[in-house]
């Protein structure tokens, strides 16, 4: 039997998303002009900025006073609160894109209720895009909004594929699975970012193959994509809250001809 959240994240969905859109439209006053580029790891290079910084902080701030009894995870903050509602927040997904002037990358906020994705909301703010799953997607511009929904793709010779970097995938084994995949279907292009999943959901891409995430770049997206038709798992066909190896796909005839291939 499906349980019935006590939360009533419906009456809450458009005053977030106008929430997120706000935070993120505050890392264009660094977009193509920042000063300083801080490196997180000792050893290889995980970017992170001033703008990171201020948009989760700005969404971190709302959130804990609009839900203080809530969990609030975050990229560049860590974890705070505790409850059991959690808000997972990626300030800028995209760094490297956003660093370097590209307009793919995006802000994402996602609601979980213990381990179940209830809701997610990604805003894009260089190109004015807007998406909210719950129940249905919904992508929002200045022009309006409409529906979206996957494509009917079920053949790997006929599906587009998306992938942020081919160096998601060990050279060896993952590295000749993902070949495995590339070399039937249709298409596959690279970078992208949390854009990939948003494609997915407009049926612009059949399927989205990443690893090496983090729970925060994917818990979002999750409920975006699932609100479109579409499915998301880990390589076991598991729902990846704790990021790692992701395959989201449009239908479920392509999810499993995606997975043979990869295991």
């Amino acid at each position: 039997m499906t349980r019935v959240s006590r939360f009533d994240i419906d009456a809450h969905l458009d005053d977030l998303a106008g929430l997120v859109r706000r935070a993120s439209d505050l890392s264009l006053r660094w977009y193509r002009s920042l000063d300083r580029i801080d490196n997180k790891e000792s050893e290889g290079f995980d970017p992170v900025t001033e703008a990171d910084r201020a948009v989760e902080w700005e969404l971190r701030t709302e959130l804990e006073r609009r839900f203080p009894d809530h969990e609030i995870l975050g990229e560049e903050f860590g974890l705070s609160g505790s409850g059991r509602y959690r808000w997972t927040i990626d300030p800028i997904d995209g760094t490297r894109a956003f660093i370097t002037g590209q307009p793919m990358w995006g802000t994402l906020l996602g609601l979980q209720e213990d381990d179940r994705p209830l809701a997610g909301w990604m805003h894009a703010p260089v190109l004015g895009e807007t998406f909210v799953g719950h129940r249905t997607c919904r992508l929002i511009t200045a022009e309006g909004e409409r529906t979206l929904a996957v494509s009917r793709t079920e053949r790997l010779e006929e599906a587009v594929v998306l992938c942020t970097h081919p160096d998601m995938f060990d050279p060896g084994p993952e590295a000749e699975a993902f070949a495995r995949v590339a070399d039937r279907v249709r298409m596959v292009r690279y970078s992208g970012d949390c854009l990939n999943y948003g494609l997915l959901a407009m049926g612009l891409a059949d399927s989205v193959i990443e690893n090496g995430l983090a729970s925060y770049d994917i818990v979002p997206l999750i409920p975006i994509v699932e609100a479109a038709g579409g499915i998301v798992t880990d390589l076991d066909g598991k729902p990846p809250l704790e990021g790692g190896y992701v395959v989201a796909s449009a239908t479920e005839a392509l999810h499993q001809a995606t997975l043979d291939l990869l295991r």
